[in-house]
């Protein structure tokens, strides 16, 4: 059966649903680097250890976190400032967060596959071997070598984020040097939480054992740092043995309804023409007319809402609104979906998808959202006539017409690409931590 279906979805033509080229090859470990044991437990505790954060309450585990699917089952996450984890994650009434994570929290699924070479919803961290260090970041000439890969220069960002992780203003010594745009070098952000995961006897001891160069002599830096929690997040989320994996590698067959949304999924309705590859993007950016919520991506000293995507770091006019395909893996348990977090409800999410102006027209509120009094009106971009209007301008893509049961047959499709082992993790959450906070379990 797995060989009949294989070869009429390889054989079709313009008589079929599925190109003969559509079909991806079943992801494989040679598409990864190899991950050092060492390093991978290190960036473990790492990961989960809330001495990152500026006051030592936020850990990378806390928005991405393996119960919520890499992510953390909100629209917009609430960082430094927020108690609990998770959909019951509430606003701290003695530290109140001046405003909501303004993008959805991407799941970490596969990021250490060579292929990704760009990161973040607008992509505003990308390889460019033109670029001191190989990166563009936003930190442009300040943007030090030392980074071992794209996804570990990645993980350093959201310690720099007063919303995220450092904490806001005068808080603590992290979110000084951050207000005061110290970042790179001596007293920089990044050097005081090198600093302080230095002092740990416990987290020396295995940085020594990790990196050789620190055992003899040479200080922790931050780059380590991120190396090690890089080489957990590419060993720990590697995801590359779904149910459509085994049905493309011809060991395993899969459910009808699935098959039936495959054959969609590759053929009429043209998912894959952004979806493609192993992992099911193209890592290009696009413009869909999603929804906006919360505070948009603006400075502070800026009053607008609105998140203009990829123009944001392009400056081109012909990217606004444009964000990043995102790769499908595990995709029905990384919820709310949208760069905004904007759907609860997957199957609402796919059909905006199949005509994103009708959907955006159509859109009521239903995102994941911790009450958070006193910040900017969450709704203030859709409430707003001028603004939808703008999103909806943007989308350059042809809508397609699926049948309620179509729309059942990709989920059920998209159900095949979750993976048990990436979804539970390969180490999971550990028990403690060295510098002996709480871990979010």
């Amino acid at each position: 059966m797995v060989r009949v279906i294989c070869a009429a979805l390889l054989g079709a033509v313009l008589a079929g649903p599925v190109s003969a080229e559509g079909l991806p090859h079943a992801p494989d470990a040679g598409l990864f680097p190899a991950f050092d044991p060492v390093a991978v437990e290190l960036g473990q505790l790492l990961f989960y250890d809330p001495i990152l954060s500026g006051n030592r309450t936020v850990s990378c585990g806390t928005c991405h976190h393996p119960r919520f699917g890499t992510g953390d089952g909100l629209s917009l996450g609430l960082g430094d400032g927020g108690i609990g984890l998770g959909p019951e994650r509430r606003a701290d009434p003695d530290n109140l967060p001046e405003q909501r994570i303004p993008r959805n929290s991407p799941a970490l699924f596969n990021l250490a596959a060579r292929e990704f070479t760009v990161m973040f919803h607008d992509g505003r961290i990308e390889v460019d071997d033109t670029r001191p260090g190989g990166l563009r970041t936003p930190l442009e000439g300040d943007m030090v070598a030392g980074f071992d890969s794209l996804l570990s220069a990645q993980t350093m960002f959201p310690v720099l984020s007063p919303d995220e992780m450092a904490g806001h203003y005068q808080e603590n010594d992290i979110a000084k040097a951050v207000r005061q745009g110290r970042l790179t070098g001596e007293g920089g952000a990044w050097n005081l939480i090198s600093e302080r995961v230095a002092a740990l006897p416990a987290y020396a001891e295995r940085f020594e054992r990790a990196y050789p160069e620190i055992a003899d002599g040479r200080a922790i830096d931050f780059t380590d740092i991120s190396n090690a929690i890089a080489a957990f997040i590419g060993f720990e989320w590697q995801s590359i043995n779904s149910p459509f994996d085994a049905y493309l590698r011809g060991k395993a067959e899969l459910p009808e309804a699935a098959e039936r949304g495959a054959m969609l999924f590759y053929g009429a309705a043209g998912c894959s023409t952004c979806h493609s590859g192993p992992f099911q993007t193209d890592h290009g950016f696009h413009a869909m007319g999603q929804p906006q919520l919360g505070p948009g991506k603006a400075e502070r000293f800026e009053s607008h809402q609105r998140d203009i995507g990829r123009m944001r770091v392009t400056g081109r006019a012909e990217d606004a609104y444009a964000f990043r395909t995102p790769s499908l893996r595990n995709v029905t348990r990384t919820g709310p979906w949208g760069h905004a977090g904007a759907y609860a409800e997957l199957e609402a999410f796919l059909r905006h998808h199949a005509d994103p102006v009708q959907g955006l027209a159509s859109y009521a509120p239903q995102g994941v959202l911790p009450v958070l009094a006193g910040t900017k009106p969450d709704w203030t971009v859709m409430e707003d006539a001028e603004e939808r209007a703008a999103i909806a301008a943007a989308v350059k893509v042809t809508p397609v017409a699926l049948s309620d049961a179509e729309i059942a047959d990709l989920l059920a499709f998209l159900e095949s690409l979750s993976d048990p082992v990436a979804l539970a993790g390969r180490l999971g959450v550990p028990e403690a931590v060295p510098s002996g906070l709480p871990v979010d379990r």
